[in-house]
């Protein structure tokens, strides 16, 4: 087997302990082969009732806990997992298989659908058909948004995002899709200018990986047209993208 990033994943037999580093794909996988989880970060809260050991957050989990779960695989997101964690783990011989960084939700899918047929030896699950089918037109632009991911700095979602391409399909173009970076980092007197200019026409608030609320980011931004959004809604590849849809269409009528 080979992973997203082309590195051999050594599985002898269908994965059946299972460490996740990824909070969107342990939704993904205890959904589809529930009691196969050996252990997840703190940040997977979904499925709400999951009880497994936890070690520790995506970006600096604890290696040290996860080898003594001894799992007989661990799945790592490019993006959220450091290279030099994945590599311990696998210097202590346990397979990883590193899904890439998706930039949009065909390729997220797919991803999901090589982990879940490949490494579980499963059979193409209902809720992956359902979201494929759900996300396979694009609305008409109605809106072209700034959307923030985090402040103190602020952060917005870039070029080739996940979420960029998510409020895509549902009408929501992005002000910064042609920046150079995934993530830029404007000032806010850049972003305000966005909406001064008419180059965009909503702001779009997320309350993960930055909980913004009703109190906290649209201040910064008074004349501005606001919507706070669900970020498992936004940025999770998983179930989470059938009920997703529907929840994001609604911003656009």
């Amino acid at each position: 087997m080979i992973d997203d990033l082309g590195e051999v994943v050594p599985l002898r037999a269908p994965a059946a302990r299972v460490v996740s580093l990824v909070p969107s794909l342990t939704e993904a996988v205890e959904v589809s082969a529930p009691g196969r989880l050996a252990g997840a970060t703190d940040y997977c809260t979904h499925p709400v009732d999951l009880d497994v050991p936890r070690v520790g957050g995506s970006k600096y989990p604890n290696v040290d806990k996860v080898l003594e779960l001894a799992p007989d695989l661990v799945l790592a997101n490019s993006e959220e997992n450091r290279p030099e964690d994945v590599e311990r783990l696998r210097a202590n011989g346990i397979p990883v298989w590193v899904m890439e960084a998706s930039a949009t939700v065909p390729s997220a899918l797919a991803s999901i659908r090589r982990i879940l047929t490949q490494a579980y030896d499963l059979a193409e699950p209902d809720w992956l058909v359902e979201a494929e089918e759900v996300w396979r037109e694009t609305l008409p632009e109605r809106f072209r948004a700034v959307v923030p991911v985090w402040r103190k700095p602020w952060i917005v979602l870039g070029r080739d995002t996940f979420g960029g391409d998510v409020l895509r399909r549902v009408g929501i173009g992005n002000a910064y899709a042609d920046d150079e970076e995934r993530y830029p980092r404007p000032k806010l007197e850049a972003l305000q200018a966005r909406f001064a200019a008419e180059d965009a026409n909503l702001l779009v608030l997320p309350d993960e990986p930055y909980e913004f609320t009703a109190d906290d980011g649209p201040e910064a931004f008074p004349s501005a047209k606001h919507v706070l959004v669900s970020g498992r809604h936004l940025t999770w590849y998983g179930p989470s993208l059938v009920e997703a849809h529907s929840h994001l269409t609604r911003l656009v009528l």
